[in-house]
């Protein structure tokens, strides 16, 4: 990552940040009120990216002085077994917010274990109720990442009325959530994707870029409007030869090289939105516990 440039957003200090307020919140939580925020994690099977991402959660999880309950299951774990677990969890009281690690294994139906937990505890924000509240403008809990990309964008835009946003990429866990997002922010947005026709000349008349689509590199420098807001959610892994045979290295689906010349602020790949996702579990896990409990912090 370029030293010089002054336009590119920190994701590694400002998810420091929102890790130190949820800490806070988390001694306020166990003085006032005797509550200990618990997160649950599952894990099914061995699936080596998963297992690095878990760590991290457990890991955090405990640093912001909550209660962290961490399952590993077996990869041939029956899809009933997992959601009894899920189950379980939901009726036990020191668990404030359940997160299955995805993908799961192919013979379970990710969207059974997702509706299997209940949406008070859905801290990944992925449950239908959940989502239904965020489409319709009520209080659900909102996805992990987005929440993090919104809160970069505020603390760079301030006040978004009337900017044009597009997201390029349409998934249920991103690109939609993100879409409701902007719209509160009263934004005027576009949703692309990969087949969108004359995708370039979409995402030069946008103030806001929100690159989504998990496709290396595939949003050129030159589609960037001067002075734009960019925020790079891909992690896609590319051969690296100048590191050495078989070497990989990180980049965003934006071309960050060339983008970073035009854009008035940037993520970079790594470094960008992905340490804002696991503050962002911390964060929601903390919310959880409040609404649970009646209690406004």
């Amino acid at each position: 990552m370029p030293e010089n440039h002054t336009n590119i957003i920190d994701g590694k200090a400002f998810a420091a940040a929102v890790r130190a307020d949820v800490a806070l919140d988390v001694t306020a939580l166990k003085t006032k009120h005797g509550i200990t925020p618990g997160l649950a994690v599952i894990i099914v099977g061995k699936d080596p990216a998963s297992e690095v991402y878990v760590r991290n959660k457990v890991k955090q999880t405990a640093e912001a002085g909550m209660y962290s309950l961490h399952h590993d299951m077996e990869e041939n774990t029956p899809e009933a077994d997992l959601i009894a677990k899920v189950h379980a969890l939901n009726s036990d009281p020191l668990i404030h917010g359940i997160l299955v690690q995805l993908p799961l294994p192919d013979h379970i139906d990710e969207a059974a274990v997702i509706a299997a937990i209940a949406p008070e505890k859905d801290v990944d924000g992925f449950h239908i109720v959940n989502s239904g509240l965020l489409a319709t403008g009520g209080k659900g809990m909102v996805p992990c990442t987005p929440l993090g990309c919104m809160m970069m964008l505020k603390d760079r835009l301030g006040d978004m009325s009337g900017l044009k946003a597009i997201i390029v990429g349409r998934s249920n866990i991103v690109g939609k959530p993100m879409a409701q997002l902007l719209l509160d922010a009263n934004c005027t947005v576009t949703i692309a994707h990969s087949r969108t026709k004359n995708l370039a000349d979409e995402v030069r008349s946008a103030d806001i870029v929100v690159a989504a689509v998990g496709r290396a590199e595939m949003i050129k420098g030159d589609w960037i409007k001067k002075g734009a807001t960019v925020i790079d959610v891909g992690i896609n892994r590319i051969p690296a030869p100048e590191r050495g045979e078989g070497k990989m290295r990180l980049v965003g689906d934006v071309d960050f090289e060339g983008a970073v010349k035009n854009a008035g602020a940037i993520t970079p790949v790594p470094g960008g939105v992905g340490p804002m996702t696991i503050a962002c579990l911390l964060r929601n896990t903390v919310t959880a516990a409040c609404r649970q409990n009646g209690i406004e912090l």
